[in-house]
């Protein structure tokens, strides 16, 4: 994704809880539920809010499972997505993006393909490194394949000078490591472990284009792996998500952060009927502006909604007047008015979903068989 900040931890786990509280008051809102989920990280100057905010997913289903709390590694995923971009790049003779961004669904194949490891065996930073920086590393690999392809044939082994420059900025993973004096592979971390089941996960859009109760190609630039996601009416994948959410789930979030609505300062994410609303005075009580499946599909149509930024929903929220908010983990750090969180409200969420992801013991029964899981 495009969103990639530099925001360091800024204050202690008590000092975040009690601001949020403070600023949860301030703004009339009550938690209605808040699921478990682990520490907020920085994916730092990198463009991986994808592997941030699934991996933040995985996390918290293993704490509804009752695993102990568990902090895996982003970069392990980052790293191997890299390699799998780099291929689909060089097998389309550079006629595809090579970039930072991907999308949920990458994380997940991913962690099936390669495993997981924890963040303690691989953290994807060298030695006195402070953050996450991959800004240089993507420019160098991007060269390397484009000098690559500028002469064919090409080497049968370029694959190893690709991986040595992720050796190079990032270090390289462990083929198997110690876990609580157990040894492991990323494989059986994953199985043992983390307990990770691919098709635990459901992935759901909701598009006008493309049939209903169908799944299709999100046509977003990040989408390199084709990923497919099940179309739904906006109603249901509202439903769902606030479903989910109440059950004790949490939901992957796809969504554009570059609209009007969405405010960094006031931590804040609505739709306003005011446009003219300065972004820090955005807040609980903005008046929001009516929304449909129409307008969605016309601000998709028109490119105004993007695939900007992924986050994790982990609760909701509500007005005195049963206004519904999100509590959205964010990966910029504990930032921000809430401690590295975000409040955005259901129309918001309904105007600038791209896609979703939800555990699929979430759904309904009804839900599973109309989707035919």
């Amino acid at each position: 994704m495009k969103y990639g900040i530099i925001l360091g931890l800024l204050t202690t786990a008590v000092g975040i809880a009690n601001a949020q509280e403070k600023n949860l008051a301030i703004n009339n809102l009550t938690q209605v539920k808040v699921n478990a989920a682990t520490p907020v990280k920085s994916q730092g100057e990198t463009g991986t809010c994808w592997a941030f905010s699934t991996t933040s997913l995985v996390e918290s289903e293993a704490l509804r499972k009752g695993i102990p709390a568990l902090d895996i590694s982003e970069m392990y995923t980052a790293r191997n997505i890299y390699i799998e971009k780099a291929k689909n790049y060089v097998h389309r003779q550079g006629k595809a993006q090579f970039d930072e961004g991907g999308l949920g669904h990458d994380v997940i194949r991913a962690m099936a393909n390669y495993g997981i490891v924890p963040e303690s065996v691989y953290s994807g930073m060298l030695p006195g490194d402070t953050i996450h920086n991959h800004s240089k590393m993507v420019k160098e690999m991007k060269a390397y394949l484009d000098t690559l392809l500028a002469h064919t044939p090409i080497s049968s082994d370029w694959e190893t000078g690709f991986t040595a420059i992720l050796d190079k900025y990032m270090g390289r993973p462990p083929a198997n490591f110690q876990y609580n004096g157990k040894n492991y592979t990323p494989v059986t971390y994953a199985k043992d472990v983390v307990k990770f089941n691919p098709n635990d996960y459901v992935f759901l859009t909701s598009f006008t284009h493309h049939p209903f109760y169908q799944s299709f190609i999100v046509e977003v630039p990040d989408n390199f792996s084709n990923g497919a996601y099940f179309n739904v009416p906006l109603d249901e994948l509202t439903g769902i998500t606030n479903k989910a959410l109440e059950k004790g789930y949490t939901v992957l979030w796809d969504a554009d952060v570059s609209n009007k609505g969405f405010s960094y300062r006031s931590g804040f994410a609505v739709f306003p009927k005011d446009t003219s609303i300065k972004k820090d005075k955005l807040n609980a009580s903005t008046v929001e502006a009516p929304y449909s499946q129409e307008l969605r599909q016309q601000l998709y149509e028109s490119l105004t909604t993007q695939d900007d930024h992924l986050m994790h929903i982990t609760g909701i929220e509500k007005t005195p007047e049963g206004k519904i908010f999100y509590r959205v983990k964010n990966s910029w750090g504990n930032s921000g008015p809430f401690g590295g969180y975000w409040q955005a409200s259901e129309a918001y969420f309904a105007i600038n979903t791209i896609t979703i992801i939800v555990p699929k013991a979430a759904l309904d029964k009804g839900f599973e068989k109309k989707y035919n899981l």
